[in-house]
């Protein structure tokens, strides 16, 4: 592909997601930074792990994706009584043929909404977390190929923990972003208000980008050039959250119980070629890395108890290490 088409294709898919973005947002007010960050692992094909208070647009954002992409959409509501089947689907006997035949879950969907991952039990989470991983299910003597593309998007509330059931540290590694809901401006809550405290429809969403789109924009995210100095930046990044002394940041020390897999470093390039992308780069940037560090670190790294004393977050931790390590 010459410069010319390669320019060209980035400004189309520009278009298009810039054209989404503005559909979404009839009903989502404000979370811009949510609703970009989304949009990047829609790009790069991974999960993502929202994590709010209730109240915070994280359903609706989600559904309202689907509808703007002509996705087809499906949600779980996890609770405790939850059985693997709930999920994946299960094989159902016909007496009158004496055959069993899959009866499939609600899984089977390009877009899926995992609501409050943390109410099933392990079971249930690690049905999910493998088809997840392996985009496909096995129901019985079958196995079937989940949807192109296939994306889940799990919420959970940070704040009630009575009944829960916390993901382990080695199913969090699934996900490609954690991302932090955070509460609307006072502004923002205005229109909220505005929007939403009548008993009026809200606006009409039209789909407005095929999912054809999505995985030819999947095409161009791999055709974004990365350097070699940027793919050790990241490797830099990723290695000062497991040794940080031999990477000059010796005063994290004491502050870091376990750091990021290998996973990080793949997704940090991946997000960070999409990002680029919807900026209108054919190449990734160190500032590409560090806009998406804190959502693909942060559930990757165990703060120790020593920095829990100081007060300090894992995000605190990923801000001491992108103020450090040296950037090409």
């Amino acid at each position: 592909m010459s410069t010319d088409e390669n320019t060209q294709v980035i400004e189309e898919i520009q278009q298009d997601f810039n054209t989404l973005k503005a559909e979404i947002s009839k009903v989502l007010v404000g979370q811009e930074d949510m609703l970009h960050k989304l949009l990047l692992g829609l790009l790069a094909g991974g999960h993502v792990l929202l994590e709010g208070v209730p109240g915070l647009a994280k359903t609706l954002v989600i559904s309202t994706l689907a509808k703007a992409t002509d996705a087809e959409f499906s949600r779980i509501q996890f609770t405790p009584d939850m059985l693997p089947g709930d999920v994946t689907g299960t094989q159902v006997y016909n007496p009158r043929e004496g055959s069993y035949a899959a009866k499939k879950g609600p899984i089977f969907a390009n877009l899926v909404l995992a609501d409050e991952i943390n109410r099933a039990p392990a079971k249930v989470q690690a049905a999910l977390l493998e088809a997840m991983q392996e985009h496909q299910v096995t129901l019985g003597d079958e196995t079937f190929k989940l949807a192109s593309p296939f994306l889940v998007l799990a919420t959970q509330n940070p704040i009630e923990q009575e009944g829960t059931y916390p993901l382990p540290e080695a199913q969090l590694d699934r996900f490609m972003m954690k991302l932090i809901i955070d509460y609307p401006t006072k502004e923002e809550e205005v229109k909220i208000l505005d929007r939403m405290a009548s008993n009026a429809a809200l606006p009409k969403i039209n789909a407005v980008m095929e999912l054809e789109k999505v995985l030819r924009a999947r095409k161009a995210v791999d055709q974004i050039m990365v350097a070699d100095k940027v793919k050790h930046y990241v490797v830099d990044v990723v290695a000062a959250t497991r040794n940080p002394t031999a990477e000059g940041i010796p005063q994290l020390a004491n502050m870091l119980e376990n750091g990021a897999s290998p996973r990080a470093s793949i997704n940090l390039i991946k997000l960070a070629k999409a990002n680029a992308l919807l900026a209108g780069r054919d190449f990734i940037s160190p500032h590409d890395v560090k806009q998406i560090a804190k959502e693909v670190l942060r559930h990757r790294i165990m703060i120790s108890y020593e920095a829990e004393a100081q007060g300090k977050s894992a995000d605190d931790i990923i801000d001491i290490i992108l103020d450090n390590v040296e950037v090409p």
